[in-house]
C-alpha cells in the first residue's frame, strides 16, 4: 500500500505540473491529497510514539545494565577486590536509580531524543558516548554530596561506564535495523518541498536519495517568482509560487525550504506567514554561507537577528582539551613503539641514498603558524628542486620509500610534532607556505582548514585523497571533518588509517 501511495503521489504531481499542465489541471488532481494529509498526521503521531518507545526502552536498558554491572562487580570472583563488605542490590538501589535518572537527563539535554535525529544511529551513538563521560563524573559528585551508604565502588563506576553505553548501542542498533528494514521508515521521513531551484537544492536532494537513513523526503518544488528554473530538477514541479497558498492548504507537507533569495522581502514574509498558518516549518538555504555551516548560528543583538559562522566543535575548550589529551597519550605511545621502526627504515634509507635520514620541511599549522614537519626521507636528496608535487610511481622516490609511503611509515616521526603541540594525530594535512599562497586564491574556502591543527592523518587521507589528487575534494573532506569532529570520529580515522592506505606517489 505504501509503495502504491508513493507511486501515485509522484504520478499526480507529475501530471499536475507538467509543462502542458495548467492551474485547472493542478486543481483536478488534488483530490488525492486529503488521504496524504491523514497519513501525515498519523506519521507525526508515529514519530512521537517512537520517541516515547525509545525513551522507555533506554530507561529499561539503563536499569538492566546497571543491575548487570552490580551482579558482575559483587556476585563474581572480583567481588573481593577493594572492598571488605559485599553489599546487596537493595544497598545499591539508590545509586542505580540516581545513575539512571542522571544519564536519561543528559541524553535528553544532549538531543538524543530529538525527532530530527531519530534515524541517525551514528549521530546518536556519538552523543551517547560523549555524554557517558559527563555521566560518571556527575554520578560521583552527586553521591559524594548526598553521602549515600555504603560508599560507591569506583570499580563499579568504571564497569558501568563501559557496560551501560554498550547495552544502549546494542538496543539502539537493533531498533534502527527494525525501522530501516520496514515501511515505518517512510512514515518517519519529513516531506519537504523547495521554493526555487539551485545548485544547493540539487545537492540536498541527492543527499536525501543517497542516505538510507535520511530524515527527509523531497516531494517537489515550486517555480520561483521569476518563473525560471536552472538545471534539470530530478523531482516534479508542484506549481508556481502564486499557487503556493492553495496547494499548501491542500497538500500535507512538513518543511518548505526557500532556495531563491532573490525574491522581494514582502514575498518571503508572505511565504513564511502562509507556512505558519498551515503549521509547516519554513526554512531558508543561506546561499551566502558556503562554508562551515555546522557553525552557523543565529544570535540577537539589540533585538535584531544576526546570522553568521561562530562556533565549531573544536572551538569549545572542553573538546580541545579532550583532543589534546588524546594527542599526548597517542604521541608518547607512538614514539615509544616507533623507535625500532625508525631505526630499521632509517638504516635502509641511508644504505640506498647516503645522507640525512630525517627530512624537515616548512609547513603551516593552526591559524597559519609555521613549523617544521619531520618525516623519514623517502625520496632522493634535493628531489623538490624539480617539482614540489609527488606523482604516482614518482621516479625520484627511493625503493624503500615506496614501501614506507604505502604503509605511512615515513609519517612516523611526526609523533614528535604532535607531542610538541604543532600537530594533532588527526586533522587536515599541512601544506607548504608557498603552495598555500596560491591555493587560497584558486581553491574556495582553502584557508578555513587552518581553524584546526594539522594532523598526521585525516578524513581526506582515509578517503583515498592523498598525494596528487583532487585538491577541492580534499578541502571538502577537511571541512566536513571540522564541522563533524568528535572523539569517536578521531578514533575511527586512526583505525582506518591502517587499513585504507593508498599509493601516495
Amino acid at each position: 500500500m505504501l509503495a502504491f501511495e508513493n507511486f501515485l503521489t509522484k504520478r499526480i504531481l507529475s501530471e499536475a505540473t507538467s509543462p502542458s499542465g495548467s492551474t485547472q489541471e493542478t486543481s483536478n488532481v488534488l483530490w488525492y491529497f486529503p488521504a496524504l494529509e491523514n497519513r501525515a498526521k498519523k506519521s507525526r503521531d508515529l514519530v512521537h510514539r517512537l520517541i516515547a518507545v525509545t525513551f522507555v526502552g533506554d530507561a529499561i536498558l539503563i536499569l538492566y545494565s546497571l543491575c548487570l554491572t552490580f551482579f558482575i562487580r559483587f556476585q563474581t570472583p572480583i567481588n573481593e577486590i577493594g572492598i571488605k563488605t559485599i553489599p546487596n542490590v537493595f544497598d545499591y538501589s539508590g545509586y542505580i536509580i540516581l545513575a539512571m535518572m542522571i544519564l536519561l537527563g543528559l541524553l535528553v539535554y544532549g538531543g538524543v531524543y530529538d525527532h530530527r535525529a531519530i534515524l541517525r544511529l551514528r549521530l546518536n551513538s556519538i552523543r551517547i558516548f560523549r555524554w557517558s563521560f559527563a555521566w560518571i563524573g556527575l554520578l560521583l559528585v552527586s553521591t559524594f554530596m548526598l553521602k549515600f551508604e555504603p560508599p560507591l565502588s569506583r570499580i563499579f563506576c568504571i564497569m558501568a561506564w563501559f557496560v551501560v553505553p554498550t547495552c544502549l548501542l546494542v538496543w539502539r542498533s537493533a531498533l534502527h535495523f527494525l525501522i530501516t528494514h520496514s515501511s515505518v521508515i517512510n512514515a518517519l521521513r519529513q516531506r519537504i518541498v523547495f521554493v526555487g531551484w539551485n545548485e544547493e537544492t540539487a545537492r540536498l536532494v541527492d543527499t536525501f536519495r543517497r542516505d538510507p537513513d535520511s530524515a527527509y523526503q523531497a516531494i517537489g518544488y515550486f517555480e520561483s517568482f521569476g518563473g525560471v528554473t536552472n538545471g534539470n530538477p530530478p523531482i516534479p514541479c508542484i506549481g508556481n509560487v502564486e499557487e503556493f497558498e492553495r496547494i499548501l492548504a491542500s497538500v500535507s507537507l512538513d518543511v518548505v525550504l526557500l532556495a531563491d533569495l532573490n525574491c522581494e522581502r514582502r514575498n518571503i514574509l508572505r511565504l513564511a506567514n502562509i507556512c505558519e498558518r498551515e503549521m509547516v516549518d519554513f526554512k531558508v538555504v543561506p546561499t551566502c554561507f558556503q562554508i562551515l555551516l555546522s557553525g552557523l548560528e543565529l544570535e540577537t543583538i539589540g533585538g535584531i537577528p544576526i546570522m553568521g559562522v561562530s562556533r565549531l566543535p573544536l572551538d569549545q575548550i572542553a573538546n580541545r582539551v579532550i583532543k589534546r589529551m588524546l594527542d599526548i597519550v597517542g604521541a608518547i605511545a607512538g614514539l615509544i613503539l616507533s623507535i625500532p621502526i625508525i631505526v630499521i627504515f632509517g638504516g635502509l634509507v641511508s644504505l640506498e641514498s647516503p645522507g640525512p635520514i630525517f627530512y624537515r620541511q616548512r609547513r603551516l599549522g593552526r591559524n597559519g603558524k609555521p613549523f617544521d614537519i619531520i618525516k623519514i626521507r623517502s625520496m632522493r636528496l634535493n628531489a623538490e628542486k624539480s617539482s614540489p608535487w609527488t606523482v604516482q610511481n614518482d621516479p625520484r622516490r627511493l625503493k624503500i620509500g615506496a614501501v614506507m609511503r604505502r604503509w605511512n611509515i615515513d609519517e612516523v616521526p611526526q609523533f614528535w610534532n604532535v607531542l610538541k603541540g604543532e600537530m594533532s594525530l588527526v586533522g587536515p594535512r599541512p601544506e607548504r607556505p608557498e603552495m598555500i599562497a596560491t591555493f587560497k586564491h584558486e581553491v574556495a574556502h582553502y584557508n578555513a582548514r587552518h581553524n584546526a591543527k594539522p594532523g598526521i592523518t585525516g578524513w581526506a587521507q582515509v578517503s583515498g585523497l592523498r598525494g596528487n589528487t583532487d585538491l577541492s575534494e580534499r578541502i571538502k573532506c577537511d571541512l566536513w571533518y571540522l564541522e563533524n569532529w568528535s572523539l569517536i570520529l578521531d578514533l575511527q580515522i586512526m583505525f582506518l588509517t591502517f587499513f585504507r592506505y593508498k599509493n601516495a606517489g
